[in-house]
């Protein structure tokens, strides 16, 4: 792989460190791109078995300070798409909108689905469940409560899941953030992931913490 320019810049960084969120954000600022709003991501290493079901960790957070993101919500209903689109909802439909996405037309990154629709929902789980979008009862994507649902989704909600290795990614910001409001987002995914530890998840939970920006290098973060 041919080594750009920016990325010789990297070697100035002290790797081996473990940084506190401030200063390995401030760390990362100077290689951030100048050309578009990097996302500021986290990787937590958690010591848990997924196969597990009480392990199977995941769920929504609502962020401080939001993601910075513009999130595409869509709405699957029959009964409520005009309390959706009041809502703010982007994309909002009932049998048509399921037939759109089981054609692979899916132009959203969140999905919302009132109670009646789920059992239609069967049709598009598999082209849904791979992307993550696939509504869930637990996360709240199930609900008869349009409207603060989407205004959730808008207003910066996360959603976070351990991964086979048990390691979560997260976006939790834009790097135009003031860096104590990025602080304030990382601390809210750390303190959220520690009251869901799992009973039966004993000795060392947290393993490791790292940051990086999105084309950035990463640093590890003193989990203590």
């Amino acid at each position: 792989m041919k080594i750009t320019k920016r990325r010789k810049t990297w070697a100035e960084l002290d790797t081996a460190k473990a940084y506190s969120f401030a200063d390995a954000i401030e760390a990362l600022r100077p290689y951030s791109s100048k050309k578009f709003d990097e996302t500021l991501e986290i990787a937590v290493w958690l010591s848990v078995d997924v196969t597990k079901a009480d392990q199977n960790i995941r769920g929504m957070l609502s962020l401080p300070n939001g993601t910075g993101k513009k999130v595409r919500v869509a709405v699957f209903t029959n009964d409520k798409q005009d309390e959706a689109k009041k809502a703010g909802a982007d994309v909002v439909g009932g049998d048509d909108l399921i037939e759109k996405v089981a054609a692979g037309n899916i132009d959203f990154d969140r999905v919302i689905a009132t109670p009646e629709m789920m059992p239609k929902m069967s049709k598009v789980a598999r082209v849904l469940g791979p992307k993550g979008l696939m509504p869930n009862p637990k996360l709240g994507t199930v609900t008869n409560d349009v409207a603060n649902a989407v205004a959730t989704a808008k207003a910066g909600q996360i959603e976070y899941r351990a991964e086979k290795n048990g390691i979560i990614h997260a976006g939790i910001g834009k790097m135009s953030f003031a860096t104590e409001k990025l602080v304030e987002n990382a601390n809210a995914l750390v303190e959220q992931l520690k009251k869901v530890k799992p009973a039966s998840c004993k000795g060392q939970y947290i393993l490791g913490i790292a940051v990086s920006t999105t084309q950035g290098p990463g640093l590890h973060i003193d989990a203590k």
